[in-house]
């Protein structure tokens, strides 16, 4: 007699219509337990009493779906995933089958076949890779041959491997790999600030910290300058592809908008490498270096009751040094690479923003939604020809000064209305340049060095082709 394996639903029905048919049972209560009209029940007690248990036996069961793609065609596809595209997304290994073997298989489709075979693409989630871990260890403990064993080992090991990132030894000198970054956070209730940040790869020790309102150009550069002054002059700056330090900002229309060519041109000037990277795994150093500072900080700003942003950058200052001697490796133990330190005045020069602007039909230059002209250090006005291009130089202590053939000139805002009378007011005086009339050849403040600069720039060279 053949044995009949009955799904739970199934043999519970099969069970109800058996004893109804036994007992001569109420006919609407067995309806309410199976959850049918009593003309199904009817149905249901004809079949059992010409079949028997096997009339309940649902009649595909065994078969394969009609839309089923064949075993041979099913292993060719897995094969070719292992042997050729193995590297690829499964939406794009689908759409490549579709090109080259002008099989329609959907991606879910092919990502069920590979999870069966315990392969993993590289974008698989990490939900994906517990799961197909779990069956492994399932499988693990019915494996029968020690072949079979290592195999399931070696797929839990690569599971295992797939959540953690390889380790990268640290730098060997002090100042070899600076690496940059900047978090936001509440750092005081209500308010958030951004926190820009540079720790030294070698020792870990906090070179720069300082707070802003957004990620911006004037934030790097006040941590560049606290390097500078306290340090040196590093020999890299390791970053993230954000803002500052890519091209983004393709369609900006004047340079001093451009934050990647103001600070990769400080940097080209002063000697420094600039490298950047979209993996956070990459620097790892900084971003451990802004959760601590989350953790820490806030408390911190907190004990000290700071309430403005002005306050929390001079907080910082002392700080750092209490994170340093607690948390940094000891200089004594590392060799520094750092050059010596620039002078303050080379400082405030090097960290400048500078912009190329075209001279108007009224001699003035216009800048920041203002008007300007160039003046001579004795305080005579230039009157400069239409269209000539010059050189807007905005220092890090907040000068202007414009730059014309190499020659500096004096910036002088003009105003809607004269702030002096030559009538009834004394005549007001210029206070004469601290800077020599030309400049000399060693100065990032150079014409020709700049725009040369400029146009190296990849993204400057296709705005300008879209422009013209």
């Amino acid at each position: 007699m053949r044995k009949v394996h009955l799904s739970m639903k199934e043999l519970e029905t099969y069970k109800i219509i058996k004893k109804l048919v036994e007992s001569n049972g109420n006919k609407k209560k067995a309806a309410a337990k199976i959850g049918c009209s009593i003309r199904h029940i009817n149905r249901l007690i004809i079949k059992y009493k010409k079949e028997g248990k096997i009339a309940f036996l649902h009649k595909n069961k065994g078969r394969s779906p009609t839309n089923k793609f064949d075993d041979n065609l099913k292993k060719k596809i897995i094969n070719d995933y292992i042997s050729k595209y193995n590297d690829a997304n499964i939406v794009h290994f689908s759409e490549i089958i579709q090109e080259d073997e002008n099989i329609n298989i959907s991606a879910e489709t092919i990502r069920l076949w590979l999870i069966e075979e315990k392969i993993i693409s590289p974008k698989t989630h990490r939900v994906t890779k517990n799961l197909i871990k779990k069956r492994c260890k399932e499988e693990l403990k019915k494996a029968k041959t020690k072949k079979e064993s290592n195999k399931l080992k070696l797929k839990i090991e690569e599971m295992d491997k797939s959540k953690v990132h390889p380790r990268r030894p640290r730098c060997k000198y002090f100042g070899e790999m600076v690496q940059m970054d900047a978090s936001l956070l509440e750092w005081i209730k209500g308010v958030k600030w951004y926190l820009h940040l540079a720790v030294d790869d070698a020792t870990g020790r906090v070179l720069g910290a300082y707070f802003d309102l957004q990620e911006t150009l004037n934030g790097y550069y006040h941590v560049l300058a606290q390097i500078l002054t306290k340090y040196g002059i590093p020999a890299m700056f390791y970053t993230d592809k954000r803002t500052v330090f890519e091209y983004k900002r393709k369609t900006r229309a004047f340079d001093d908008e451009d934050t990647f060519t103001q600070f990769s041109y400080c940097c080209h000037k002063l000697g420094i490498e600039i490298k950047t990277t979209s993996v956070p795994e990459a620097k790892g150093r900084i971003e451990r270096l802004n959760e601590s500072f989350q953790s820490r900080l806030p408390v911190e700003l907190r004990r000290a009751n700071v309430a403005s942003i002005e306050e929390a950058n001079e907080f910082l200052k002392s700080y750092l040094e209490k994170y340093n001697n607690q948390f940094a490796l000891q200089l004594n133990t590392t060799s520094s690479v750092f050059e010596a330190q620039p002078s303050e005045e080379t400082i405030n020069n090097y960290l400048s923003i500078l912009s190329e602007r075209t001279i108007d039909h009224g001699h003035t230059i216009r800048f920041k939604n203002k008007t300007y002209m160039p003046v001579s250090k004795q305080g005579n006005t230039i009157c400069l020809q239409e269209g000539m291009k010059v050189i807007m130089i905005e220092t890090f202590d907040g000068r202007l000064l414009i730059n014309v053939f190499d020659n500096l000139y004096y910036a002088k805002e003009i105003n809607t209305h004269e702030l002096n009378s030559k009538e009834f007011d004394q005549e007001e005086t210029i206070k004469a340049l601290e800077y020599s009339w030309t400049l000399p050849r060693k100065t990032p403040w150079r014409q020709d060095d700049f725009l040369g600069f400029l146009a190296k720039q990849k993204h400057k060279s296709q705005y300008n082709q879209n422009m013209c």
